[in-house]
């Protein structure tokens, strides 16, 4: 049996035990702070268990993306190396929330392991709490599985309740005990039952847990039973299918079969020899499998939303990554791989989780980005590293030292458990703590000192670089004709530097005009640097800046200067389109339409113009239609250099606000003629889709229109269809009725708005009625100070009036909370205002509540923060009035 076929029995089978099938919720929880990624089944029922959430259903089942790679739950380390680690995988679960509980649990495992998966039932065992007679009775008298395949777990981690078999959302809140299956594999696996002292050999597989929710811990440690105790259980598909496939690792199902094969030959195609290397890196290699759950993981992560970055989320996502690259780069691969393997996991998975092929473009681009950035330092830092750890094994020592697994932080990228696991391979430890007492020193000299990030200001008088870039991507003899490292002039740089070179031939563009600077490498027979930026020094000298990862780097030697022609292809995409769209935005809002800013990126164009309106949905989508007829027309672009008068003469437009000399460039693109020193397409068709993303103001008279191109427009449509399609699906109706049926979905809440305004009001009258026993009698006059649950402003002011007219002679506050805030309405009748003001009785309550307030003499609102201290502010209503009276 299949994991597709195992997912959809389980699915199936509870459906027909009346549990509602639900989707799996994203790996990033969106309402629980407390959690780095989903780690079970039962996360999105967490509110429900705790009461504070209510479900059309009182059953559940799910198949659920769940990540351990951080935090508590941190598997990470093990993948690859056991036979069941993983840091993605599906965890099948049924869930009851009050409904049935142990007895019922059980036989619906029991069913369903024996007589829909088929598993023999004498090869199956189960665990139970030392103290749940209960459950040990089911398992042995309703199910009859003898005694001794019954094994009673009891607080075995140290303290109260601290158990295998006893399950704690946290120190406090529901928990309770819970009974395990476990599956044997027969004598020829090395491994005791649960419980001895050999358990933690693999012959005996835990295959399901079923948490049996019946307790509420308090701060105290006591515990009381729920009045709805529930369940909550969890199976491993890939461990499930490890059993019923009949093989011993998660790594041989038919989940990983196939990504397995994709991983080994993108591995071998990344090598130094290509796809003609030969046989490549060895199949059966843990690397592969590393690389096969790693890619699961990202994957995933980046489908709900996290991309690589140095904190919470999105640095447990950039150290799977890297972690996976690494293992790459340790079976040959010396070029991006990992990003390929999106397409292959899409296949594999995408019917059950459809969002893995809805945005397998943009996964594949931010893991290809993450990629080739860890790529350009890898080389560099593992020779490091290797070095370091021949040194240590020399010694005899068993630990490397913190400042080495800093610099490979902190110069090449090396999250610290990377380090740790090469160590790991060859039975070396890391000091953590001097680690982390490098880390701190950095961030000491951090605070006195900037790295050196810009050629800005660096002092050059040789000649002028030659730019070759509008005609070619490469250029094979760039001599080196300065050197810089920290802003200062050198002869020599080595590897790990940061550096700025300037060229004496260059086909890179410098960042100018809006349009960044290219990135890309310099290559020789013995160095390598990535270009991760090009700056110009001086108006007509190129700085290439970026980091040497293999080598030296001399002022003379020569390079061959190579391009990012990807990342170029992209840019000039949008800076071309800008062109298109300025002329456009001029034929539709008119001539007084003129370039404030703009910023041109592989991803979009920005641009900046002058206009005192938004530009409305009709003119965006006539600017649309006439850039993208523009482009459908794939007009030849001419570029020509010519004196500054004659280019003036011809209409052309300045667009980009450079400094021009005698002479200037004339780019005619489309109908468009502007004076532009950019890179730009051949043809308009180049360009691709075109679509405005974006529009807002940014200053007074200026707005902003965010635009992207090609590949980028068209995942942007895709992403804008898949929402449609999603909301039209979860509103029942087509497409084409979203905007009737989401018409009639508002006109019905503004409805039931309505009608709840009309029912607060009742109610809140109502309970005025029931208030009215609760006045006191102060000197002659009736004092009132009350809550009144569920009321709004205009509810308290209705019930206010009402309660006036019935109690005659009073002084009355009432009082509503929103959660922290609270809502105050105070009122004299008129024949007592000469003795108690109603603004000042009003102020005197919300003082005490973190408020103020005022009004008339007979009625006054306030408002204040604090709602734990409005029942002693309303207790002191009393004595405030019999002061005045």
């Amino acid at each position: 049996m299949n994991a597709a076929d195992i997912r959809s029995t389980f699915l199936q089978f509870f459906a027909s035990k009346g549990h509602a099938v639900v989707a799996s919720s994203p790996v990033v929880p969106g309402d629980d702070p407390t959690l780095l990624f989903t780690n079970a089944g039962m996360n999105q029922f967490k509110d429900v268990f705790l009461g504070f959430d209510k479900r059309p259903y009182r059953r559940a089942a799910t198949a659920q993306k769940c990540i351990r790679a951080g935090g508590k739950h941190n598997d990470l380390e093990n993948v690859g190396y056991t036979a069941r680690h993983l840091t993605f995988f599906e965890m099948l679960g049924n869930f009851s929330f009050g409904d049935y509980f142990k007895h019922d649990a059980i036989v619906y495992a029991w069913e369903l392991l024996t007589e829909h998966f088929k598993l023999p039932a004498e090869r199956l065992w189960a665990t139970v709490y030392a103290e749940d007679d209960e459950a040990y009775d089911i398992w042995l008298k309703v199910i009859g599985l003898p005694a001794e395949r019954i094994v009673r777990i009891g607080d075995n981690k140290g303290a109260r309740y601290a158990s295998d078999n006893f399950w704690m959302m946290g120190d406090t809140g529901p928990c309770g005990p819970c009974s395990e299956i476990f599956y044997d594999h027969g004598p020829a696996v090395a491994g005791g039952p649960p419980g001895s002292p050999e358990q933690d050999g693999d012959r005996y597989v835990e295959i399901w847990n079923n948490v049996f929710m019946q307790f509420n811990r308090t701060e105290d440690g006591s515990m009381h039973l729920l009045p709805k105790p529930s369940v909550d259980t969890g199976m491993g598909l890939e461990r499930l299918s490890t059993v019923l496939q009949g093989v011993h690792s998660v790594f041989e199902v038919d989940l990983f079969v196939r990504l397995l094969a994709a991983a080994k030959q993108a591995v071998d195609a990344a090598g130094d020899g290509g796809k003609e290397s030969g046989g490549g890196c060895d199949a059966a290699a843990p690397s592969l499998k590393v690389i096969a759950d790693h890619i699961r993981a990202c994957a995933f992560t980046v489908t709900d939303g996290v991309i690589p970055g140095n904190e919470g989320r999105g640095y447990v996502l950039r150290r799977i990554a890297r972690r996976a690259i690494r293992h790459g780069y340790k079976l040959g691969a010396r070029r991006p791989f990992f990003h390929a393997l999106v397409a292959p996991l899409a296949d594999e998975m995408g019917e059950a989780y459809p969002e893995i092929r809805r945005t397998a473009v943009r996964v594949t681009e931010v893991l290809k980005a993450e990629e080739e950035r860890f790529f350009q330092t890898i080389a560099n830092g593992m020779e490091i590293l290797e070095a370091a750890l021949a040194a240590v094994q020399k010694a005899g020592a068993g630990t490397l030292d913190g400042d080495t697994a800093f610099k490979l932080h902190d110069t090449f990228g090396f999250p610290l458990d990377l380090t740790a696991d090469v160590c790991r391979e060859r039975g070396v430890t890391v000091d953590e703590a001097g680690f982390n007492a490098a880390m701190g020193r950095q961030r000491e000299q951090a605070r006195a000192a900037t790295k050196f990030k810009m050629a800005a200001g660096l002092s050059y008088s040789g000649d002028a670089t030659q730019f070759h870039g509008y005609e070619h991507l490469v250029c094979e003899h760039s001599r080196v004709t300065a050197l810089y490292v920290d802003g200062s002039a050198v002869g020599r740089a080595d590897a790990g530097d940061d550096v700025v070179i300037v060229l004496d031939h260059t086909p890179f563009y410098a960042e100018s005009g809006g349009q960044v600077g290219d990135t890309g490498e310099l290559r020789n027979a013995r160095s390598r640097v990535w270009v991760d930026d090009t700056v110009k020094v001086t108006a007509s000298v190129h700085g290439h800046q970026g980091r040497i990862v293999e080598g030296a780097v001399e002022v003379g030697d020569t390079f061959v200067a190579r391009v990012d022609a990807e990342r170029r292809a992209r840019t000039i995409r949008n800076h071309s389109v800008t062109h298109l769209m300025h002329k456009a935005l001029r034929e539709v809002l008119g001539a007084h339409v003129q370039q404030k800013g703009s910023l041109v990126t592989p991803e979009r164009t920005r641009f900046d113009f002058a206009h005192n309106l938004p530009v409305t949905d009709a003119q965006i989508a006539q600017v649309e239609a006439i850039v993208n007829d523009e482009i459908l027309a794939n007009a030849a672009t001419q570029a020509r250099v010519l004196p500054l008068d004659e280019a003036q003469k011809l209409g052309a437009m300045m667009l980009f606000g450079e400094k021009y000399g005698d002479e200037v460039r004339v780019l005619d693109i489309g109908s468009s003629r502007e004076l532009c020193g950019g890179t730009h397409v051949q043809r308009t068709g180049d360009i691709g889709l075109f679509k405005i993303v974006a529009e807002g103001g940014v200053a007074a008279g200026v707005r902003r229109i965010e635009a992207v191109t090609g590949g980028n427009a068209l995942v942007h449509v895709q992403q804008l269809e898949a929402t449609v399609d999603e909301v039209a699906s979860a509103l029942k109706v087509a497409p084409a009725e979203l905007t009737g049926r989401v018409a009639a979905l508002l006109d019905q809440l503004r409805a039931l708005d309505k009608e709840v305004t009309s029912l607060k009001g009742r109610l809140a009258s109502a309970q005025g009625d029931e208030l009215l026993a609760q006045a006191v009698d102060v000197g002659g006059l009736k004092v009132l100070a009350a809550m009144l649950p569920g009321a709004d402003a205009k509810a308290l002011r209705e019930t206010m009036d009402k309660l006036k007219d019935k109690l005659k002679s009073a002084a009355i506050v009432l009082a509503a909370v929103d959660g922290a805030k609270v809502q105050l309405a105070a009122g004299v009748t008129n024949d007592s205002v000469g003795r108690v003001k109603a603004g000042e009785l009003v102020n005197f309550v919300a003082r005490q509540v973190g408020g103020k307030g005022g009004g008339k003499p007979d009625l006054a609102m306030a408002g204040g923060t604090d709602a734990a201290a409005l029942p002693q502010a309303l207790a002191s209503v009393a004595g405030w009035v019999r002061e005045r009276v």
